[in-house]
């Protein structure tokens, strides 16, 4: 399975959603072959890295599968991050070649990174240094990876590196194979991402579409009538979303949310929790087509629920497709069905955190199950509910408090857009409960709205779930790909908190 085996297939590999510019199978070969000749003459061998800073354009695929045909890890970074923050990866990751878009701050980055890194900027030095490079194979191609930074809840982005086994460029990594299987992916697949690339999850996916032969449409930044209007468009068959994706696309006028769903057969959905109104809606205007799955960039296993299992067990996702599922107390006792714990796997287990030793012993335990840092329980028939993350995990007077379910309950409240729960410090009690929410009117900011919510959650949970306090933001920080970043939040409150209500614009 790879690009190269449908050269002769007249359906593209690409498409850019906005533009409409599409790249064949042929052509994305090709331009892979010379990125890898390329890597090749500046000395990279298997193992060694190249980052990508570039927008979505279809240079990325060419570059990620150059990089892949060589055995090289490509380490995708973020371009909202500002150049100190992207050089910090280059030189942690060992980088030692950079391929840039020019909407990036590449003058600022190349004076950090100096001689030490070459900077090959997209539309200049880059397309002059590929085009004499031959269009076919380097004669040593072997199976290479992406090397994704997750910024994790504190400190500095870790790097996660894949364990490189050498493989023909052919042989799927069983992730691939596991997603091909699981949602059916071939030459028929349309596949739009709306997400930016530089994400695990639309680079991955995105990549094993144009292994199984697929179409990947690619918008170049997300919005929510022109997502459904590609969908209409290009006849897609899958797609795959976020939360705040859903949000967004619901709360459209009803004349921006019709279009023609006929082809559309997968709605896949990860990468942050989906409060269940949301998904419930999202069902009742496209059907039982959406497709769940809980994973991370480190790769350590997988679960996966499909639309009808969801409808008997709202909020769980699912069951394990890769590895074996646990679910453990803290002396790493196994726990049973209903009980509360960390979700482990055991089987999948095959990474590290580069240049991180401590934090990659403290994902895997004496019997070497990994965990992603989850808690969560499974039901008697094995189907996993998340309820936080471990880092997240608020202790109140020794009690432990999930503030995802709070999360949960507040966004459904009409008057909110968008909603962090967090531990922050209490004297008697060690942490207690903050909400910081995004209003949905910012002109109802204020003590009796704060008011409204605490009383409106206290109706609803124990009250040592329930925030004490709650503050307003204008705008949450999240990522494209839906992400919240709460530790962004929880950093103003620690070591002290007002606990007064305010809004920051």
């Amino acid at each position: 399975m790879h690009p190269r085996d449908y050269r002769q297939d007249s359906r593209p590999a690409i498409i850019m959603a906005g533009s409409g510019q599409a790249v064949s199978f042929a052509e994305l070969d090709e331009r892979a072959n010379r990125v890898a000749h390329l890597l090749r003459a500046r000395g990279l061998r298997p193992g060694d890295r190249v980052a990508l800073w570039i927008d979505n354009s279809p240079h990325y695929h060419e570059i990620a599968w150059g990089a892949y045909n060589a055995g090289l890890l490509f380490v995708p970074i973020s371009t909202r991050l500002k150049a100190d923050e992207a050089a910090y990866i280059v030189r942690d990751s060992g980088a030692t070649l950079l391929f840039a878009s020019p909407s990036v701050d590449h003058d600022g980055i190349a004076t950090l990174l100096g001689a030490d890194v070459e900077l090959l900027l997209l539309g200049d030095s880059y397309d002059r240094a590929i085009a004499p490079l031959p269009a076919t194979p380097i004669p040593d191609e072997t199976r290479g990876s992406a090397m994704v930074y997750s910024a994790g809840t504190t400190g500095r982005p870790k790097g996660i590196t894949p364990h490189l086994i050498p493989a023909p460029i052919g042989a799927p990594h069983p992730l691939t194979a596991t997603l091909v299987d699981l949602f059916q992916l071939d030459r028929d697949t349309v596949y739009l991402s709306p997400a930016p690339l530089y994400h695990t999850a639309p680079l991955k996916w995105t990549m094993a579409v144009q292994q199984a032969g697929g179409t990947a449409i690619i918008m170049e930044t997300f919005d929510a009538a022109a997502a459904l209007r590609a969908l209409q468009t290009y006849r897609v068959t899958h797609s795959q979303w976020v939360a705040t994706m859903f949000v967004r696309m619901l709360q459209l006028d009803p004349d921006q949310r019709r279009f023609d769903d006929s082809a559309h057969r997968f709605a896949i959905h990860s990468a942050a929790p989906c409060p269940v109104p949301v998904k419930d809606a999202m069902m009742d205007w496209w059907g039982p087509i959406l497709h769940e799955y809980y994973g991370g960039s480190e790769s350590v296993g997988q679960t996966a629920i499909g639309p009808q299992e969801w409808l008997q067990r709202k909020g769980s996702v699912g069951r394990a497709t890769r590895g074996i599922l646990h679910i453990v107390d803290d002396d790493g006792r196994e726990l049973g069905a209903g009980q509360t714990g960390l979700v482990m796997f055991e089987g999948c287990g095959g990474f590290a955190y580069h240049n991180d030793p401590d934090k990659t012993g403290r994902a895997y335990d004496a019997r070497g199950w990994a965990t992603f840092g989850d808690i969560g329980h499974v039901d008697a028939d094995g189907y996993l509910f998340l309820t936080d993350r471990r880092d997240y995990v608020i202790n109140a007077g020794g009690v432990n408090i999930y503030p995802q379910e709070t999360e949960n309950l507040l966004s459904t409240h009409p008057a909110v857009q968008d909603v962090a729960v967090f531990g922050i410090p209490n004297p008697e009690y060690g942490e207690e409960v903050k909400a910081v929410v995004q209003p949905r009117d910012l002109a109802l900011v204020g003590p009796a709205l704060a008011d409204e919510l605490i009383g409106w959650c206290r109706e609803r949970l124990a009250t040592n779930k329930c925030p004490r306090s709650i503050d307003f933001e204008a705008d949450m920080p999240r990522e494209p790909t839906g992400k919240l970043l709460k530790r962004l939040l929880k950093a103003r409150y620690w070591p002290a908190s007002s606990g007064e209500a305010h809004v920051r614009a």
